[in-house]
């Protein structure tokens, strides 16, 4: 109830403020178990997608938002819960299993996983490789991966944060990806590179984005690096201050 809740609330509004059009609506199940995988640049793609998908969509989502303590804490849990969102830990590991594990039982309920293959947001807009946990999933659920391609979404939120811009965005829904030929190989890791490269490649003709063939984690990790090291620049050359005469 809260999920349609929260939609019928925001759907008005997030359509006021970025006009989505939206492609390729036919190929969306209107019954069964699917992933829907999408590129990741802003928080707000996590409610443009369920905005124009007419079924369920539950993310799985980082397990920060759901920590938070006192009253903003618990707005927080139940806003996220609200927009469908489980939490997960994505530390690796167990975690990972466990993370697999959730999602791997809301395809076996028979609805809809929204998944972001990159595990992350872009640093700076461009398309990220992709985990291989959607291609294990995929192939352990049975289920189909539809790829949506986000566009415009850079734009509304530059960097991923701050103040939401106004700006017309464009949802495009590519055609289902079968990769029924691979069940049983789950546990081969060149196969599930395979396919999670396939889905990228999906993604990059439909959100139009630069492919860089690297993790976007380890893109943000230099990227800090980088901005640490100019901070520290700043602050040595920056000259002494003096003392004035008594």
């Amino acid at each position: 109830m809260g999920y349609w809740l929260v939609k019928a609330v925001l759907t008005p509004i997030l359509r006021l403020l970025f006009r989505p059009t939206v492609t390729g609506m036919e190929n969306l199940p209107t019954s069964g178990a699917a992933i829907l995988a999408g590129n990741h640049t802003t928080f707000l793609d996590n409610f443009m997608i369920p905005l124009v998908v007419p079924r369920r969509v539950t993310f799985l989502a980082k397990s920060d938002y759901f920590t938070g303590r006192g009253p903003k804490g618990w707005l927080m849990r139940q806003f996220f819960s609200g927009v469908g969102m489980i939490p997960i830990d994505r530390s690796g590991g167990k975690a990972s299993e466990a993370a697999l594990g959730t999602g791997l039982q809301v395809l076996l309920d028979g609805d809809l996983l929204g998944l972001y293959p990159e595990g992350t947001r872009s640093p700076d807009g461009r398309l990220y490789r992709g985990k291989t946990g959607v291609a294990r999933m995929a192939l352990e659920a049975g289920v189909p991966v539809i790829p949506v391609g986000l566009v415009g979404m850079a734009d509304i939120q530059p960097g991923g944060g701050g103040i939401p811009k106004i700006a017309k965005v464009e949802v495009r829904i590519g055609k289902p990806l079968d990769f029924s030929r691979y069940v049983g190989m789950e546990g081969d890791r060149f196969v599930l590179r395979s396919i999670t490269d396939e889905i990228m490649y999906e993604l990059m003709v439909l959100s139009g984005q630069e492919y860089v063939d690297q993790y976007a984690t380890k893109a943000k990790a230099a990227l800090e690096e980088a901005r640490s090291a100019a901070r520290e620049s700043l602050v040595s050359d920056a000259p002494a201050p003096t003392r004035r005469a008594s």
